[in-house]
């Protein structure tokens, strides 16, 4: 499991929102971008950046794109998407057409996009690495940024995934009580609302605490036979408690719609379904084995068009202030030094209370996921929800 590194200046950060369904795309091209973001300046010779990012977060197209063409003359062509499975099909395309530059998923994933030659590597000498919290993960050499010491990913922000609950009806709301074995206790049945993979690694990681795998689950993400054999375990595990499960969720609007329409009392969460719902009766806790956490960036794509542009882009959002305005559309945790200093203290009060104590030094970052990974991981998700 990789920790933090002055984890207490993260804290200051509040990681809130994450992945919402998609909104609206209006669809033309190749990929299908959006009219182009942009302010009218002197600088509007610069160029453009054609980005792939994620949906639903209104302040990048009203705030920080605009902010970003405004310092730099560059626009910004913006297709949302609402995975990372989308991103990837896209990038089949794209790099034969040159469509996208950059795109923006989670570094565990790095390994995959690498492998199936989606990717290259950034210069360098064109970015701010410097500008980086090192204790990122992905932003320092030799750390998950890098493949054969070439750095393909640039952090943008991070966050976690933990338990949301409704503060009245569920007895473990506060840290050190809350763990992920409360997704599958029996009296929890019909009231609980997790997606399909991570709860897997939740069942997987219970198990591990127990002492009943034949090896640490870490190890799953190793080999392909040491993943069939844990990952068996917890599906068969996971199963037993199907009747625990009142809606599956892939997106941040199914997720509130679980707590809201659909009877959920606890689940498994990205951070903005805790956020969101926190003042209707819900809370966000990290449970005592740690809550999953990611960190997102940037990815220059294989055939991309405008590569000064891509740089001056990624070099722009490492600055505190550019980081800032990256975080505050997500309202998560920004990646760069200084930029903490610049977020809403609301969303901080949210995070302090999530993480209290020795929460922050226990995140479970999401290992490195190859695309044999990737591809069984699916497959299990849908074995458990077919269950």
């Amino acid at each position: 499991m990789t920790k933090l590194n002055d984890t207490q200046g993260l804290m200051r950060a509040a990681t809130v929102s994450r992945r919402r369904l998609l909104k609206s795309a209006v669809a033309f091209g190749a990929v299908g971008f959006v009219a182009p973001l942009t302010v009218t300046n002197a600088f509007s010779s610069s160029g453009e950046l054609n980005f792939e990012g994620w949906s639903g977060y209104d302040d990048l197209k009203a705030k920080v794109m605009p902010a970003f063409a405004k310092a730099t003359g560059i626009k910004v062509n913006f297709k949302e998407v609402d995975s990372q499975d989308a991103m990837r099909a896209d990038a089949k395309t794209a790099i034969a057409s040159g469509a996208v530059d950059v795109m923006e998923p989670t570094v565990d994933r790095l390994p995959a996009w690498v492998s199936d030659g989606f990717v290259q590597p950034w210069d360098l000498k064109k970015v701010a690495v410097d500008n980086y919290l090192e204790s990122v993960p992905g932003a320092k050499a030799g750390s998950a940024g890098d493949v054969d010491g070439k750095r393909y990913f640039l952090p943008s922000v991070w966050g976690t995934e933990a338990l949301t609950f409704n503060a009245k009806n569920y007895p473990n709301g506060e840290y050190g009580k809350a763990t992920l074995a409360d997704l599958f206790d029996d009296k929890m049945a019909g009231k609980v609302t997790v997606r399909g993979h991570s709860s897997l690694a939740a069942m997987g990681r219970v198990l591990d605490a127990q002492g009943k795998l034949p090896m640490p689950w870490i190890d799953s993400y190793k080999n392909e036979d040491n993943m069939k054999k844990l990952w068996d375990i917890a599906l068969a595990e996971a199963t037993k408690h199907k009747k625990n499960i009142a809606q599956f969720w892939s997106g941040e609007n199914e997720a509130q719609a679980a707590f809201k329409t659909n009877g959920a009392e606890l689940g498994l969460t990205w951070d903005s379904t805790g956020y969101n719902l926190r003042k209707d009766g819900y809370g966000y806790i990290a449970p005592k084995e740690g809550a999953f956490a990611w960190s997102q960036g940037f990815l220059l794509l294989n055939g991309a068009k405008n590569v000064d542009q891509a740089h001056e882009f990624a070099k722009w959002v490492s600055t505190a202030e550019g980081a800032a305005a990256w975080a505050s559309a997500f309202s998560s945790n920004p990646v760069s030094k200084g930029a903490i200093d610049k977020m809403d203290p609301e969303v901080s009060k949210f995070y302090a209370s999530s993480f209290p104590g020795d929460a922050l030094s226990k995140l479970y970052w999401w290992p490195s996921q190859a695309a044999w990974f990737l591809k069984l991981r699916g497959e299990y998700a849908d074995k458990w929800k077919a269950a």
